[in-house]
Order: structure tokens, then sequence, then C-alpha cells
């Protein structure tokens, strides 16, 4: 009797399984830039964030364009340059915290 009672707690315990249940990580908040160009000539622009700066994307003059911002993550303060096409002159924007969508008018 002791024999069959061990074989069925031993064959209890082989077939049970293990479950892990893990959740999925959170997903990132994208954010973005509207930029609007009053300039009469293309402007470039870019984010600095931690002390790397990203050339993000070129704007027509007198256009407006929405501007992903990859790798900064939404929260983070950041600085804005936009720089005119033949490069005679910079705007800046500075302590801008990215979260959303963010919208710059330059000059």
């Amino acid at each position: 009797m002791r024999s069959i009672l061990f074989v069925a707690l031993l064959s209890a315990t082989a077939c049970a399984r293990h479950v892990t249940v893990q959740t999925s990580p959170a997903t990132a908040v994208e954010v973005s830039l509207k930029v609007t160009n009053h300039a009469t000539q293309t402007i470039s622009i870019f984010v600095i964030a931690g002390g790397t700066e990203y050339q993000l994307k070129s704007v027509a003059a007198n256009s407006t364009e929405l501007i992903p911002v990859p790798n900064v993550p939404a929260g983070t303060t950041v600085r804005l340059r936009a720089t005119l096409a033949d490069g005679s002159r910079s705007y800046t924007r500075e302590g801008v915290r990215l979260s959303g969508v963010f919208e710059w008018q330059v000059p």
C-alpha cells in the first residue's frame, strides 16, 4: 500500500508544471516635435540630450513638420537648436521637457 501511495505521489510531482508569469515591459511613450519654420530658407533641427546632439530632420521654408524624436525618453529635458541652411543663423530653445508633441515655431 505504501509503495502505491509513493508511486502516486511521485507521479503527481513529476507531472506538475512550473509556470512563470511575466508582464510585458512598459511601452515607451513616443515624443515628437511639431516644428513650424517661418524662415525663408530650410532649417535643420537638432536635439541635445544628455550631452549628445541628434540631428533630426530638415524643415522646408514656410512649412510645418511633425518630427519623431528617437533615443530620447519622454520626460527628458533637452535643448533644441535650428540652423538655417546657409549657416548664417541658429535658433535655440533651452529647458524643453519632452512629452507627447512639443510645438516649436522658428523664428
